[in-house]
C-alpha cells in the first residue's frame, strides 16, 4: 500500500504522493481537499481514483467559495471516473449532491450508509459503547446476490470521527468481500477493526527515567517515517547520546540488502550512537554498521525485556520506531516516567508552523527573539527552545537567569537574554553566558561593581580581542578578554522597567567608563515594550512610544560611537507595525497560537491541548447534589463523569458551577458543583458514549483557551502559565 506521506496541502501533497507509486505496489490510498474552484479538476486527473470514499463536508476553506454546495460538486468531481463511491446518506446535503451529479447509469457505482434508518446498502443497527470500545453491529445488502448479511465489528475507540470512519472503511471492505474470501479467512479481515490503534501520523516525547528522553514513534515503521524522526531525534541536542530502537521494517517493497543498506546509511549520517534491534531481519543491518557500531539484537520484544535489566539507560535521548506487531508501546512504558494522567500536550510540528508564519512577516535581514520565559508560556523551555534552536532563531529571551541556566543545562548554545537580572545571580549570568538587561542606572553600577570584583579575583588572562555578535557600526576594540554583552531597555511609556530621557546621559558616562579590572561591556541590543499594540484605539500612543524610542536610541548612539541593534515590536506589533522591526522582533504568545491582533489567527494552529481522563461515571437521582458545598443540584436523572483535574492543576474554581464546559467525544460536557483541588465533575448525561477512562479536552484545537480565559475573566497568557508543573508535558509532532 502506498498513501499519502502527511498533512500536505493537497495541491501539493496529491502529486507527491502519487510520485511514491512503484511496481511493487497494489493498493494506493489518497487524501484530497481543495480551497477554491478549479483544483479538483486537475487532482482528479492526477489521482484518476477508482474507488472513492466520500468522508464528510464541513466549514474549512468555506471562504473559497460562494455557497455549501458549490463546493460539494467541485469535489464531486474526483469521483466521475471511480468505479465506486462510498458516502454516508445521513448528510441530506452530500445525498442530494451525490444524486444530482450521478444519476442511474451516469458515474460511479454507489454505495450508501446510514446510522439513522435510512434507506442504504448498509444500515447501522447498533452502537454499543464500553470501556473506550464501539460495537458497531450492521446489515449489509450484497448487490450482486442482494442477499442481506448481519456483521458485527468492534474498534477500539468511541469517538464520532472514528466510528464515521470505520463504518466508511466496513461498507469499503464488505464491498470487496467476494475478492477476499478467495483464500482469506474473512472473519480474521473483520476481527483487525479491533486491533486499530489511535493515528500514527505523530510521534510523542517524554520524560524518561534516569535523566533520558524517550520519543515513541511505534506506531509505523518505514523508510520515509524513520528519516522523519531520526531528524526529529537529532533535534534534542548534540549532548545527548543517541539511542534508537528499531523493529524489522515490514512490507517495504525493498530487497534486504536494499532496505537495510539504506537503514545503516542513516544511522550513520545521523548520528546514531546505538542501535537496539529487535525482530528476525533487522539482524541484517549490522553488515552495513562500521565494525565499532554499538549494536545489540533481539529475536522479540520479549527478549529484549528478559534482559531489560543488563542494558543501561541514562542521560540519553531514545528513539522507539517498530511496526505494531512489535509492541513497542510496552518498550515506551517502561522506560518513560509514570505521571498523572493529565497532561499538557504541547505540538511542536503546531509551534514550528506558527513560527514560520511569523517569520513570513519579516524584512529581509531582520532577526527574532522568541520569549520562552515561563517554561515557554508553559509548554516546557528547555524542548521548545531545542526546537528554536534547530530553526534558527537568532535570540531567546528568559524572564529570570534560572531558566537561562536550565536552558544552558539542557545544551542550548544561542544567546539568551535575561530580563529581569537580580543582583544575587550576576555570578550565574557570566558563568553560563546570559546577557542580562540593563533598566536602572543602580542595576548596571552593581553589575559592574560585580564584574570588577568576580574578574579580579577569577585573574582571567588578557589577549582575547572583543567583537560583538550583531548590530551596526565598529564598536571599540581592545586587547583585553572578550566583552560581556547587555541589552539596555527604554521605558517609552509602559511605565514598568526602564531608562528614562533623562537618564541617557549618566547611561552613557557609566558605559563608556573604562576599567583595567574588569571586561569591557557592550550594549548588544537597544529595546522597549509596547502597552497597546494589538489594539487599533491606542494606535496614537504606539507611535508616540516609536518615536520615543528612536529619539532615545539617536542620543545613545551618538555617545557610544557605534549601533546596536533595535527592537521594539512583540507579537501584536509584528502584524500591524511592519515598518517598525528594525533589526530585530521579539515574538512571545503568537508562537503558541494565540495572535492577540486577530489578524493571523487562521493562520496560527494550536500548540497546547490540555487533556484529561474520566476516573469515574456515576448515575445521579433528580434532586441529589454534586461537589462541595452542594452547589451542583441534578435537575433531572444524571450521570455525572469525575475528570483527573482540578484547581491545583490550573483549572480554576471559577470555571465550575456551569459556567465552563469540556469536550468529551467531541461533545460539549459542562462542570457541574465546584472544581475540587484534584478532581471535576461534569455533566455527560447527553453524551452516551463517554466511557470510564476516555479522554476529556479542556482547552485545545476544537475548544481554543481563548473560551476558557474569558469564562475565567483573563487571558490565554494566564491560563498557560498556571498549568501546574505536576502536570507532565507531552510534546508531539506530527
Amino acid at each position: 500500500i502506498v498513501r499519502s506521506p502527511k498533512s500536505f496541502n493537497s495541491q501539493t501533497g496529491v502529486p507527491l504522493s502519487v510520485m511514491q507509486l512503484t511496481s511493487e505496489h497494489t493498493l494506493g490510498l489518497f487524501e484530497a481537499g481543495i480551497s477554491k474552484p478549479g483544483e479538483m479538476e486537475r487532482l482528479a486527473r492526477i489521482i484518476a481514483p477508482d474507488i472513492g470514499i466520500f468522508t464528510n463536508i464541513g466549514e474549512a476553506h468555506q471562504e473559497g467559495f460562494p455557497d455549501m454546495e458549490t463546493k460539494l460538486r467541485e469535489k464531486l468531481l474526483l469521483f466521475k471516473d471511480c468505479k465506486l463511491l462510498v458516502y454516508s446518506v445521513d448528510n441530506e446535503l452530500v445525498a442530494e449532491q451525490i444524486a444530482a451529479a450521478f444519476p442511474d447509469g451516469v458515474g460511479p457505482r454507489l454505495l450508501g450508509w446510514s446510522a439513522y434508518g435510512k434507506p442504504a446498502d448498509l444500515r447501522v443497527l447498533n452502537y454499543l459503547f464500553s470501556y473506550g470500545k464501539t460495537k458497531i453491529s450492521v446489515a449489509y445488502d450484497e448487490p450482486s446476490s442482494h442477499e442481506s448479511h448481519f456483521i458485527e465489528i468492534e474498534i477500539p475507540f468511541t469517538d464520532t470521527a472514528s466510528i464515521e470512519n470505520a463504518t466508511h472503511c466496513l461498507a469499503c471492505i464488505l464491498d470487496w468481500q467476494s475478492e477476499l474470501r478467495q483464500g482469506t479467512d474473512w472473519q480474521s479481515v473483520l476481527q483487525r477493526f479491533a486491533r486499530l490503534e489511535p493515528v500514527a501520523m505523530r510521534l510523542e516525547l517524554k520524560e524518561g527515567i534516569n535523566g533520558c528522553t524517550v520519543i515513541n514513534d511505534s506506531y509505523n515503521s518505514d523508510l520515509t517515517s524513520l528519516a522523519i524522526a531520526l531528524n526529529f531525534l537529532q533535534q534534542q541536542g548534540k549532548k545527548l547520546r543517541r539511542t534508537l530502537i528499531l523493529s524489522d521494517i515490514l512490507q517495504s517493497g525493498q530487497t534486504v540488502a536494499q532496505l537495510y543498506g539504506t537503514v545503516a546509511g542513516l544511522l550513520v549520517e545521523k548520528r546514531i550512537d546505538r542501535l537496539i534491534g529487535i525482530g528476525k531481519k533487522v539482524e541484517h543491518v549490522r553488515k552495513y554498521l562500521p565494525p565499532s557500531f554499538d549494536a545489540k539484537f533481539y529475536p522479540t520484544t520479549q527478549a529484549f525485556f528478559d534482559d531489560f535489566s543488563e542494558l543501561v539507560f541514562r542521560d540519553e535521548a531514545i528513539l522507539l520506531k517498530g511496526a505494531r506487531q512489535f509492541e513497542f508501546e510496552r518498550i515506551a512504558n517502561r522506560l518513560a516516567i509514570k505521571f498523572h494522567k493529565t497532561v499538557l500536550e504541547v505540538n511542536l510540528s503546531a509551534l514550528l508552523n506558527n513560527l514560520r508564519v511569523y517569520q513570513s512577516q519579516l524584512g529581509p535581514g531582520t532577526k527574532m527573539m522568541v520569549m520562552v520565559k515561563a517554561g515557554a508560556y508553559g509548554s516546557g523551555s528547555a524542548e521548545v527552545a531545542k526546537l528554536l534552536e534547530f530553526q534558527n532563531v537568532d535570540y531567546l529571551g528568559v524572564a529570570y537567569a534560572d531558566e537561562g541556566v536550565e536552558l544552558r543545562k539542557a545544551g542550548i548554545q544561542l544567546p539568551i537574554l535575561v530580563m529581569n537580572p537580580e543582583e544575587a545571580t550576576f555570578e550565574a549570568l557570566v558563568r553560563y553566558r546570559l546577557e542580562p538587561e540593563i533598566y536602572s542606572l543602580s542595576l548596571l553600577r552593581n553589575f559592574y561593581a560585580f564584574l570588577e570584583n568576580h574578574f579580579a579575583q577569577q585573574n582571567t588572562p588578557n589577549g582575547q580581542s572583543i567583537h560583538p555578535l550583531g548590530g551596526t557600526g565598529n564598536p571599540p576594540q581592545t586587547g583585553k578578554q572578550a566583552a560581556i554583552n547587555i541589552h539596555v531597555k527604554f521605558d517609552t511609556g509602559m511605565h514598568r522597567l526602564g531608562f528614562e530621557e533623562a537618564d541617557i546621559e549618566p547611561l552613557l558616562e557609566l558605559l563608556l567608563k573604562e576599567s583595567e579590572s574588569r571586561p569591557t561591556v557592550l550594549v548588544k541590543t537597544v529595546f522597549s515594550h509596547l502597552a497597546a499594540s494589538e489594539a487599533p484605539q491606542h494606535d496614537d500612543f504606539t507611535r508616540q512610544q516609536f518615536a520615543r524610542f528612536q529619539k532615545m536610541y539617536e542620543h545613545l548612539v551618538g555617545g557610544l560611537g557605534y549601533s546596536p541593534m533595535r527592537h521594539i515590536l512583540n507579537s501584536g506589533g509584528i502584524v500591524r507595525f511592519a515598518e517598525q522591526q528594525m533589526e530585530m522582533v521579539r515574538l512571545g504568545i503568537g508562537l503558541y497560537g494565540v495572535d492577540s491582533s486577530g489578524l493571523l489567527q487562521d493562520r496560527l494552529q494550536t500548540v497546547n491541548t490540555l487533556k484529561a481522563t474520566i476516573s469515574q461515571i456515576k448515575n445521579v437521582a433528580m434532586g441529589e447534589t454534586v461537589g462541595y458545598g452542594r452547589l451542583g443540584k441534578a435537575e433531572r436523572p444524571m450521570r455525572i463523569a469525575t475528570i483527573s483535574l482540578g484547581y491545583a492543576d490550573g483549572l480554576l474554581r471559577r470555571a465550575g458551577n456551569g459556567r465552563f464546559s469540556v469536550l468529551v467525544e467531541g461533545k460539549r460536557a459542562p462542570l457541574i458543583g465546584n472544581v475540587c483541588m484534584d478532581m471535576t465533575m461534569v455533566d455527560v448525561t447527553d453524551i452516551p458514549e463517554a466511557t470510564e477512562g476516555g479522554p476529556v479536552v479542556v482547552f485545545g484545537k476544537d475548544l481554543p483557551v481563548q473560551e476558557l480565559a474569558t469564562c475565567l475573566g483573563t487571558i490565554p497568557y494566564e491560563i498557560f502559565t498556571t498549568i501546574s508543573e505536576r502536570v507532565k508535558r507531552v510534546y508531539v509532532q506530527e
